[in-house]
């Protein structure tokens, strides 16, 4: 599924269009991207307004239309769940199987793509969609602060960190190998409890969350480059791959129901607590 910085990408596709005027809108309304909408007000609606600007967050985007008047806006929400995609195609383009909305332009036509129909649209006419409205701080603003996210992991303290960093509800945006690239730069295995971690641990994942997140926006989104060797990423698929701090071979297994990559020589299972309590503990008799 797409992550932050490939959903920021993906949002560009449609720049192109900013200005144009919607003169028709084709949709497979009986598709379920459109659950919980109209798809023939959505197309009423579109018809005849122009894009006019668009933005994403963690994994979802908003799109926002308007006619003559500034107050008259609408807005589009979209979710590429695992397959979806944005093109532009030429302005006669006949969508194909696949293509569930088409918005045509006087000189192109937006498209919107769904193989798998895992995605999903939203609309909003005059106010944007809820979730849009009630969205949590993104994790590169200001209000992403370390006391949140200890907060958070206390609340949760006895999953695993890696299933929590997957939580969109604290870390919009973050997926699979996002998630593995910050505890790998951590230093902290995905099994650990959240709860089990220590304040200058969470301050890590805090950093490195940060850190992540501001580099693939850099990098993907911006440039269209994956990230350098130095990182987990380029390791993480690789048949015999190995850590490239260490040199040591990489392990995958599933942990909170996601494939997982991490270096057991440089992420433990133990945490430095758990370490000092099996030293101090005792010889079993």
């Amino acid at each position: 599924m797409p992550e932050l910085a490939e959903v920021e990408r993906m949002r560009r596709e449609w720049d192109p269009g900013l200005g144009g005027r919607v003169r028709e809108v084709f949709l497979h309304a009986e598709k379920r991207i459109f659950r919980g909408i109209e798809p023939g007000d959505l197309a009423a609606a579109l018809t005849g307004r122009s894009l006019r600007s668009s933005e994403a967050h963690g994994k979802q985007m908003m799109f926002r239309f308007s006619g003559p008047r500034s107050s008259s806006s609408c807005y589009l929400g979209v979710h590429l769940g695992m397959t979806g995609a944005l093109r532009v195609e030429a302005k006669n383009y006949a969508p194909e199987r696949h293509d569930h909305l088409v918005l045509r332009q006087s000189t192109r036509s937006l498209v919107l793509s769904d193989p798998r129909l895992f995605g999903r649209v939203t609309f909003g006419d005059g106010t944007p969609p809820e979730f849009w409205r009630l969205r949590p701080p993104a994790v590169t603003d200001p209000e992403f602060t370390m006391p949140r996210v200890e907060e958070f992991l206390g609340r949760h303290r006895g999953a695993p960190i890696k299933a929590l960093l997957l939580d969109q509800s604290m870390f919009p945006g973050i997926g699979n190998w996002m998630a593995d690239e910050i505890l790998w730069r951590a230093e902290i295995h995905p099994r650990r409890a959240g709860g089990e971690l220590e304040e200058a641990e969470v301050r890590r994942v805090w950093k490195e969350t940060r850190f992540v997140a501001r580099e693939a926006l850099r990098r993907i989104a911006e440039r269209g480059v994956d990230p350098p060797k130095s990182w987990l990423f380029p390791h993480r698929w690789e048949d015999g791959g190995r850590c490239p701090r260490t040199g040591a071979g990489l392990v995958r297994e599933t942990i909170g129901g996601r494939t997982t990559c991490w270096s057991p020589g440089r992420q433990p299972e133990l945490g430095p607590t758990s370490v000092r309590r099996r030293v101090l503990a005792p010889p079993r008799r």
